[in-house]
């Protein structure tokens, strides 16, 4: 047997064989014989004929070729054919090969009777679906070569020799890949070119090349500096613009990345001895997944800056602010209540109509506590407690303010190195960031750190930033905190990003996440057939307004019920509380009317249930339909189908079921139904009908009822003996 380059010597000798015996699942599923297949072996006169025949029609169907030797194949096959056409001594099929043209006439027959045709007839066919397999997955050419044997068995396509096949495959794929290199090549630019190769060489005063470098990345450290190490990179990967030459559109993202996978983990001397076009199109493929990945690392350490270098800290060094003012604000706080307290008192003072006199109150608080106290205990507060109208009483942002210079630097090159995009919510943020550099550069002759509120852009300022931007009480001229301008509107950026309602195109994790939704003329041109599928009109506006007016008109339905309803209330936080409801008992009337309705009812078994309905809905059992998309090809199927249902809804397994001698009912034949007729599909199918029964009688089709238990009156009148019936025992046991 010869070797091929990708095969090991077992899987070669194992091609166009069987491997070990097939399972118990796999003998019924693929070597079952259904009515046409014991109709043409029933043809043959000899037991020993007839044997042989079979085994070369599974072994073909199985392994997509005819053996050397039709004999060779494992006991279990054997014994299942020969359980199957009722041979009692398998050993007979021995004298099949005595006579030597017996096998190549069968051959020739099974390949006329079920259509399996030569390798050569769609070797074209199959050329060209090894060459966009290759193209559009970049799979391995033994994942194609295993593939292959299963398209060809799929098209009763008979294999060819290993050899024959495997160069092939090999072959093809070699030539796609050229191609695949081919094509990036011959988008670069000669300046391109050399700029790629100089990559893979050291740098004077450097120790590793730049590629090496860029596929390093920066350290992850949650600072400033490395924040604009970072963009330095992003700003180098990028200035290549090969971005540009629009390789995407041209080769498959899947080739591509598994190119740049190679080139992330190779050495650049490997990289410098492969020959030019796989060497320019890994470079290039390489580098483009750079451009994501630093523009990644990026925003990923801005994003551990934030969260964990500023906020988080920021927020832990509050806290502890807060602790040690406690003490101090809870003692002025306890002065100011003395003052009120007394303020009070002095509302009964004097007659009906007379107001106390100022001096009056004064002297009343001054015998509590003095002015001079009560002046400083009234400072620290309004120092230590945000005003009353205040949208958030969390201080954290003051601390952020002393880190400026942590953010200074980067984020004056942030948007300068990065393109950044934005939707409808984030784009006055990003539009007020991209000015930010301006704001931060601009030289102000007022105090520091405050500059003219005209440079920045006031409607973005939310609501926690607004008294640290603009001052409480506000600065004078209309001045602003260029400190806490810049934070305001990093955070903000910040949290866009995270929300994604900005994004960065160049990214792959940060990008944005309808940047894959169809637009323009490819939208408008499958725009008809989608809107088709899923019953929807070409404009939508009647169709939102129709949910308006539906979801609005439950709205009040149910909270008028919940007026109503005095078992049912919400509390101020919205949430729903339901007061317990006790059992009530059921009323003799009830229980008596349940015992008469089940009296009257028939006494009838699943399996009989399950044929009756079959019986009103023909398009239940019609629903089945082969794995092959075929017409069927056994003989009472309906009777398997309600067995299979049957085992299956009991759960009780085929034991019970299964009875030798009934053709429908052999463990075989209900196996190869189940695998073969049963998949989401059919079962969903075969619902349909079920639903449009139990629906309004006016829609219904059939007319169960009393002839269910005519038909059983009937029969128990006649004796006829019973047909398929299950009869549960302790929930398990069950006879046909």
């Amino acid at each position: 047997m010869p070797v091929v380059d990708f095969l090991t010597d077992d899987e070669a000798a194992a091609y166009g064989r069987f491997s070990g015996p097939p399972s118990r699942a796999d003998l019924e599923r693929a070597f079952f014989l259904d009515d046409e297949d014991r109709a043409l072996v029933g043809q043959k006169r000899g037991v020993h004929s007839r044997l042989g025949l079979a085994l070369q029609l599974v072994t073909v169907r199985w392994l997509g070729t005819f053996l050397e030797d039709p004999l060779d194949v494992p006991g279990v096959v054997l014994e299942f054919m020969a359980e199957q056409l009722g041979v009692e001594d398998p050993s007979q099929v021995k004298r099949y090969t005595e006579r030597r043209e017996t096998p190549f006439d069968h051959q020739r027959e099974l390949r006329r009777a079920y259509g399996w045709k030569d390798f050569v007839s769609v070797e074209p066919e199959f050329v060209a679906w090894v060459a966009a397999r290759s193209w559009t997955s970049g799979d391995g050419p033994k994942a194609i070569f295993t593939d292959g044997i299963g398209w060809l068995r799929e098209r009763k396509v008979l294999l060819s020799g290993v050899t024959t096949l495997a160069r092939l495959v090999s072959s093809v794929r070699d030539d796609t890949t050229k191609r695949l290199w081919g094509v990036l090549e011959g988008l670069l630019t000669v300046g391109q070119r050399y700029v790629l190769d100089q990559l893979l060489e050291v740098p004077p005063g450097s120790r590793v090349s730049d590629l090496e470098r860029w596929r390093k990345g920066v350290p992850p450290r949650a600072s400033g500096p490395t924040i604009i190490k970072a963009l330095d990179q992003v700003a180098e990967i990028l200035g290549l613009e090969l971005a540009e030459l629009g390789a995407e559109a041209l080769v498959p993202s899947r080739r591509m990345s598994e190119l740049a996978k190679y080139g992330r983990r190779a050495d650049a001397s490997a990289l410098r001895r492969h020959p030019d076009g796989r060497r320019l199109a890994t470079l290039l493929a390489t580098v483009r997944h750079l451009e994501g990945k630093s523009v990644d690392d990026t925003l990923e350490l801005l994003d551990l800056l934030m969260a964990t270098g500023l906020i988080n800290k920021a927020q832990n060094a509050s806290n502890k602010e807060k602790v040690r003012k406690h003490p101090k604000l809870a003692k002025s706080a306890a002065r100011l209540a003395v003052a009120v307290e007394a303020l009070f008192e002095s509302d009964g003072w004097g007659g009906p109509d007379e107001e106390p006199r100022v001096a009056e109150v004064w002297e009343a608080i001054e015998n509590v506590i003095s002015r001079a106290e009560l002046r400083a205990a009234l400072v620290l507060v309004n120092e230590n407690v945000l005003p009353a109208d205040a949208t958030d009483p969390d201080d954290w942002r003051k601390e952020l303010l002393g880190r400026y210079t942590t953010i200074s630097g980067f984020a004056k090159l942030l948007l300068e190195v990065i393109e950044f995009g934005a939707n409808a919510e984030g784009a006055k943020v990003l539009a007020a960031m991209k000015a930010l550099p301006d704001v931060l550069t601009y030289r102000s002759r007022l105090p520091a750190p405050l500059i003219p509120g005209r440079l920045v852009e006031a409607e973005v300022v939310n609501g926690p930033w607004k008294q640290l931007v603009f001052g409480h009480p506000a600065h004078a001229d209309g001045a602003v905190n260029r400190h806490a301008y810049a934070f305001c509107m990093l955070e903000r950026f910040w949290r866009g990003l995270k929300r994604r309602e900005i994004y960065a195109d160049t990214s792959t994790k940060w990008r944005n996440p309808q940047a894959e939704l169809l637009e323009g003329d490819q939208w408008e041109a499958i725009r008809p057939d989608v809107l088709t599928a899923l019953s929807l009109p070409d404009s939508p506006d009647a169709l939102l307004a129709d949910h308006a007016r539906t979801l609005d008109a439950a709205y009040k339905e149910v909270g008028g019920r919940l007026i109503a309803n005095p078992d049912v209330r919400v509390d101020a936080s919205g949430k729903i509380h339901l007061t317990g409801v006790k059992a009530v008992d059921e009323p003799p009337s009830l229980v008596d009317l349940r015992a008469r309705t089940t009296a009257m009812l028939p006494r009838v078994e699943l399996p009989e249930v399950i044929l009756e309905v079959m019986s009103w809905v023909p398009d239940l059992a019609e629903a089945f339909t082969a794995v092959s998309g075929g017409r069927s090809r056994l003989k009472d199927l309906p009777i398997s189908i309600a067995a299979c249902l049957t085992a299956h809804s009991l759960n009780v397994g085929y034991r019970p079921i299964a009875k030798k001698g009934v053709e429908a009912l052999e463990r075989s034949r209900l196996s190869h139904v189940y695998q073969n007729y049963f998949r989401p599909e059919t079962l969903s199918l075969a619902n349909a009908p079920l639903v449009e029964m139990t629906g309004p009688p006016h829609g219904r089709r059939g007319r169960p009822g009393r002839g269910w238990r005519s038909r059983r009156r009937r029969r128990r009148q006649l004796n006829e003996p019973p047909g398929p019936v299950a009869t549960p025992g302790r929930g398990t046991s069950l006879r046909w």
